[in-house]
Formats: structure tokens, C-alpha cells, sequence
């Protein structure tokens, strides 16, 4: 089974790129899924007991969490001590059932693959791209961001043009859905021949 990692600044259009490798039939484990997963169960306790105040109704409220951490690095340490091993567990869990249903390839929907070290987990990347005006028009279109947030979530990630370098496959997202379609069919054809690369 080869593992593929999936990544992308936002706005690029990873989500949906993750979404057309699973209608192609390939199983994705998505870690933002996973985190909201385990906010709302396994780690709400443990989150309550470091963050007095963070849970409303046995579950995390993001929010909340986030004003208590967002400019503390020693919390934000803290919450990854909580966090990691239980993602950790259930991405193991999902790798242990693809590899039993005999999927071929499995993609890892990360986005911050590059930034955590998680290209050592995989055996090639995928990074969704497009032009900086597409991308920043797709994100402001949604009416959640202003630019000055934006350019702080920007600044956090690795600059599209590092991860296009470092990057295995690059799906530019620019055209629409079909050519995104046929180049996830050729990554698909392309990775089964690679060798395993994951550490």
C-alpha cells in the first residue's frame, strides 16, 4: 500500500481535491476531521482539566480553546501533548483498515504536512496549488476572513512556492474540477510504481 500525502495552503483547493481522490475509490484520512472527531469525545476531559473552561457539554469549544492558547507557546505545547497521541492512534487505526481491505493507495489529508515534519510518514506529496490572486479571491469569497487574517494564517505556512518544490505531484486547481479529475487518475496510476518511501 502506498501512502499519499496530501497538502496545500488554504484556498488552494485541497478539500475538494481530497474529496475527487475519494471518488476515485481511494480511502482519506482527513487529520482536520480527526481532530474535531476527538475534540468532541476522547479529548474534551483532558482538555477541561488543563484549560478550565474550554468545554461546554463535554465538548471542546474551539473557540474558547483557541483565546486561551493561540498566544501562548508553552499551552499550545501543552494541548499537542493531549492532542498528538490520540491523532497519532486514530490515523494508525485508519492506515490498519485500508491496508486489511487491500486499498492500494491511501491519502493523508494534512495541512500542515511539511510544516510538522509529516513527509516522513509518506511515500510521495501531493501539493494543491493555484496562482496567489485565485487563491486569496476563493478565500475572501467566502466571507469568514479579512485580509489582515489571511496574511497571518499565510505567514504560518510554508510559501506555496517551497511546497510546489518539495512536492512529489502538484495538482493546480486553476481550471476546474475535470482536469483535477485526470491528474488524480495519473498520480494514482504514477504512485503504485514508486517505492516506499515512508520512514
Amino acid at each position: 500500500m502506498r501512502i499519499l500525502g496530501l497538502t496545500g495552503s488554504i484556498g488552494m483547493g485541497k478539500s475538494t481535491t481530497a474529496k475527487l481522490f475519494a471518488e476515485a475509490g481511494v480511502p482519506v484520512y482527513d487529520a482536520d476531521a480527526a481532530v474535531h472527531k476527538i475534540y468532541e469525545g476522547e479529548a474534551a476531559p483532558a482538555i477541561e482539566a488543563a484549560f478550565p473552561g474550554t468545554t461546554v457539554n463535554g465538548k471542546v469549544d474551539r473557540a474558547k480553546l483557541s483565546a486561551k492558547v493561540v498566544h501562548d507557546p508553552a499551552a499550545i505545547k501543552q494541548l499537542e501533548q493531549i492532542v498528538h497521541p490520540m491523532l497519532g492512534a486514530s490515523r494508525q487505526k485508519f492506515l490498519a483498515d485500508a491496508e486489511r481491505s487491500g486499498a492500494p493507495v491511501v491519502v493523508m489529508d494534512i495541512p500542515l504536512l511539511f510544516e510538522t515534519g509529516g513527509e516522513k510518514r509518506v511515500d510521495a506529496v501531493v501539493v494543491v496549488s493555484t496562482d496567489a490572486a485565485t487563491q486569496r479571491e476563493r478565500i475572501l469569497a467566502r466571507g469568514t476572513m479579512t485580509n489582515e487574517a489571511l496574511d497571518a494564517i499565510l505567514a504560518r505556512q510554508l510559501p506555496d512556492a517551497e511546497k510546489r518544490k518539495r512536492a512529489d505531484f502538484v495538482v493546480d486547481t486553476s481550471h476546474g474540477l475535470d482536469p483535477v479529475r485526470a491528474q488524480i487518475s495519473d498520480i494514482l496510476a504514477e504512485v503504485v510504481k514508486m517505492p516506499q518511501r515512508r520512514t
